[in-house]
């Protein structure tokens, strides 16, 4: 596959754009460049998703549109030999869907605290993953440029550059998974934080929620609404055979009102949750990301209730712009982010 640096990668991903700019500093005058899918398709970039069940892979085009996806199962798996499984099956993946189209690169993104100046993984509690050179190793085994970075960021950058255009002026992003973070953008710039630890509202406390936590305190936003608790619960309550969020939103599109239910109780947690941050952060608009609510609007419609305030948020609270694949194109854009803001890296 054909990287960045090679002639057919400039002739489809590079297109000069109209009059020279102005002064740009020392050197040669900046000229304006456009990137463009071409009239037979441009350049395309890989996306990977680590999940603590399964991965996802991913190849998305210039404009965030999906061309190809596949799950990559791996629950139960070891931690240190996690990293190289998902390489492998990534490699595969690759080889399959190899097109004449340039391959930028890999954009990859995960839960917890990722430094993506070095593409390190520092912590992911739910992983077991410990200063992780998750960047390095994907590089090695795939011969290609590699980003990587948390996903409540990535699905930011993504709604900045391929979403709705106020997430452009200040975003709020809310991230529940089996990972619950969050990432906060403003003017196009998603803040890391020293460390590039922002985001971590993991202990955030839920007003109400009587559910203990780990770290010896109640309520806080994981222990309350995680994928990994709401699957639980959905099996002591006897909804579904195994603990799996798929499995209970399918539960309740078919009807079953327990299903719906427990939906409906956690989309208010995350409601209280959202209210708390909103408070704070007063964006533009807030996504959240949470499977229910992306799937089927009434959850969502339950989140913004318990939020409350209509008056002052109203329909600021919204589902991401890509639907169900939010991931595929959020770890993608991991790597298109910085293209966009500079398109002169492809050459």
């Amino acid at each position: 596959m054909e990287g960045p640096g090679d002639a057919q990668g400039r002739d489809v991903a590079r297109g000069e754009a109209g009059e020279p700019g102005g002064p740009g500093g020392p050197g040669r005058p900046r000229i304006p460049l456009d990137l463009h899918t071409g009239p037979v398709g441009g350049p395309l970039a890989a996306g990977l998703h680590i999940g603590v069940p399964a991965s996802t892979f991913s190849l998305v085009d210039l404009r965030g549109r999906v061309l190809v996806r596949r799950a990559f199962p791996h629950a139960g798996q070891s931690p240190d030999r996690l990293p190289e499984l998902i390489a492998t099956e990534l490699d595969r993946f690759l080889r399959e869907f190899r097109t004449d189209r340039p391959l930028l690169g890999l954009g990859a993104a995960l839960g917890g605290w990722v430094r993506p100046g070095d593409g390190t993984v520092v912590r992911h509690d739910a992983l077991g993953w410990r200063d992780v050179p998750l960047a390095a190793g994907l590089r090695d085994r795939l011969g290609l440029p590699v980003s990587v970075d948390n996903h409540a960021r990535a699905i930011a950058h993504a709604e900045i550059l391929f979403g709705r255009p106020e997430a452009r002026s200040s975003l709020l992003h809310l991230f529940i998974g089996n990972v619950v973070d969050a990432a906060f953008g403003i003017e196009g710039t998603v803040h890391q934080g020293p460390g590039a630890a922002a985001g971590d509202v993991a202990h955030l406390p839920v007003p109400g929620s009587p559910t203990p936590c780990a770290c010896g305190r109640t309520g806080c936003l994981q222990a309350s609404a995680s994928d990994t608790v709401l699957g639980a619960e959905a099996v002591r309550r006897g909804i579904v055979p195994d603990p799996s969020v798929n499995l209970l939103v399918d539960a309740a599109a078919t009807g079953d009102p327990r299903a719906d239910r427990l939906l409906r109780e956690r989309a208010r947690t995350v409601g209280r949750a959202a209210a708390l941050l909103l408070d704070v952060f007063n964006p533009a608009v807030m996504v959240v990301s949470e499977l229910s609510a992306i799937l089927h609007d009434g959850y969502l419609d339950e989140i913004r209730e318990a939020a409350g305030d209509p008056d002052r948020y109203g329909r600021r609270i919204v589902a991401p712009h890509a639907g169900p694949a939010v991931l595929p194109v959020a770890s993608a854009t991991v790597l298109l982010a910085p293209l966009f803001r500079d398109p002169s890296r492809l050459t």
